[in-house]
């Protein structure tokens, strides 16, 4: 007899599993969204001459976000992101071609990040951990943000990421027989809006 009520037991703790996990798949649902050069990307940096700048406003975004029943970002489970190196200009074509080799554009003609891992918190931040390739390098990176749900449900994301030249195998450009360095360091400015 004590066997049969384990038995039952067991079974109702199953049954009530099995509804929790359909109760939440059912009430957080899981959304695609792109951005198809409708995202802006800015890569700063310095030199012994002065500081630069060079923007894109070229790239691809796939994201997949939850989304809870009262329609709150929850969750991200995909992101990857492919901008060409290319893309990116300066108001000196002797710079970019200077930058693109060392970009390695001939070889590696885009920068991607791809998403591993993923947190949201209450304050529409998202952190994300994921493979970021430069130059044909690929290092883990963590990118922080911040995201705008807006009214026609597209989202806008926005962030920053500080990049040494090194880590990803890069030698930092340098102009005017060498005469001008740039430094090793650069920030990386991005933001896009995404829609479904």
């Amino acid at each position: 007899m004590k066997k049969i009520k384990n038995f039952r037991e067991m079974i109702r703790s199953t049954i009530l599993l099995i509804l929790l996990v359909m109760i939440t798949t059912i009430t957080n649902a899981q959304v695609k969204y792109t951005a198809k050069n409708d995202l802006n990307l800015l890569v700063s940096g310095t030199s012994t001459l002065h500081d630069w700048d060079m923007k894109a406003a070229k790239g691809e975004c796939d994201a997949q976000f939850t989304f809870n029943a009262a329609g709150d970002i929850v969750g991200l489970t995909g992101l990857s992101v492919s901008v060409p190196a290319e893309a990116l200009k300066s108001e000196h074509s002797g710079m970019d071609k200077n930058a693109y080799k060392a970009l390695k554009t001939d070889k590696a003609p885009n920068i991607t990040f791809k998403l591993t891992s993923a947190s949201i918190t209450p304050n529409n931040t998202i952190k994300c951990t994921g493979k970021l390739t430069i130059a044909g390098a690929t290092r883990e990176a963590e990118l922080i943000a911040t995201y705008k749900l807006n009214s026609d449900k597209s989202i806008t994301v926005t962030g920053k990421k500080n990049i040494s030249m090194k880590d990803f195998s890069m030698e930092p450009p340098t102009f005017m027989m060498g005469t001008i360095k740039t430094g090793n360091d650069i920030v990386l400015k991005f933001d896009l809006t995404l829609r479904k």
